[in-house]
């Protein structure tokens, strides 16, 4: 992706492939890490609904959040400060195969798209993140489902991820209503998320001159990549909505509510208007915002490092 890489062409397909998939892992690990508290947030405010005037006046209502800090504020009293990192494990567990399995597509099929343009063009970018973040989404699936089971659970007692993990096998088995529920909304969230994403960082990075000075090349990148997951997140949320409200609890007990990806986007928006569409837009772009940044940089300048040191 640097300057390095396009200066070594003699380098195998199979060692940059490698190289790839270290680079993405680290940088997805690094991300999660750092970021996990805002996505638990982001989770919480999607998945509740509009509160009735019964719920608000029972005194064993569930905790409606108001807004980010708000939301930080209550797990915090009633929850404690380990809350924070709640469904940390199912991410950390899928990080690395998801952004190996993210920047090696990314990077193997950009030459399939660039139909006979010698250089990749702006479409040639966005399609190959459009099919890396369909794929990855496949693969870490089932990390999602439990990582936002674990999340939406307001219990002060931490429940580990193999009891999450085996307890929605045992009620709902591992089809589309057990492990996998909510793929084609994961598919189409990432999907868009990443076309946006790279289509935009990689076609702006490269009109942009790059700097000399490696102070303002970083702030470079990093500017590039912070609009680029702010503008992803922009695009992509309905989806994201429509997962988290699949994935999460339902409203009614044994009753499912949210079943398809549209279906479930039409009935949020026929119930609670276009703005509970966005839902969770402030915490999910205070987390893929500097998390894209993140993410990009830490694969630009691990993959660099790896092709300079290890080639």
């Amino acid at each position: 992706m640097g300057t390095q890489s396009e200066e070594r062409p003699s380098i195998s397909q199979a060692r940059k492939a490698a190289f790839q998939v270290m680079a993405g892992g680290s940088a997805g690990f690094l991300e999660v890490c750092i970021m996990q508290p805002l996505d638990v947030v982001k989770t919480r405010m999607q998945i509740q609904t509009r509160p009735t005037f019964a719920a608000t006046a029972s005194s064993t209502a569930e905790v409606h959040y108001t807004g980010v800090f708000d939301c930080f504020a209550k797990m915090y009293r009633q929850e404690g400060i380990s809350s924070y990192w709640k469904g940390l494990m199912p991410p950390i567990l899928a990080e690395t195969p998801k952004r190996a399995i993210k920047f090696l597509v990314f990077e193997q099929t950009k030459s399939l798209f660039q139909f006979g343009s010698p250089t990749p063009t702006p479409l040639t970018f966005s399609l190959a993140g459009l099919t890396a973040g369909t794929l990855e989404a496949i693969a870490v699936n089932p990390f999602e489902v439990i990582k936002v089971a674990q999340q939406a659970d307001r219990q002060k007692k931490m429940v580990s991820t193999f009891e999450v993990a085996r307890d929605i096998v045992r009620r709902d088995g591992l089809g589309l209503r057990g492990l996998n529920k909510g793929l084609t909304a994961t598919m189409g969230r990432n999907g868009v998320f990443n076309m946006i994403y790279f289509g935009f960082y990689h076609s702006v990075k490269n009109v942009v001159p790059e700097s000399k000075d490696h102070t303002w090349e970083f702030m470079r990148k990093v500017t590039i990549g912070f609009l680029a997951g702010t503008l992803a997140c922009f695009v992509n949320i309905p989806f994201d909505v429509a997962k988290s409200r699949i994935q999460g609890p339902q409203p009614v007990a044994n009753q499912i509510k949210y079943r398809g990806t549209l279906s479930s986007i039409a009935t949020v928006y026929k119930e609670e208007g276009f703005r509970a569409l966005y839902k969770g837009l402030v915490p999910k772009i205070m987390r893929l915002g500097p998390g894209g940044a993140i993410m990009l940089l830490v694969f630009d300048y691990a993959y660099d490092y790896l092709l300079m040191n290890h080639s």
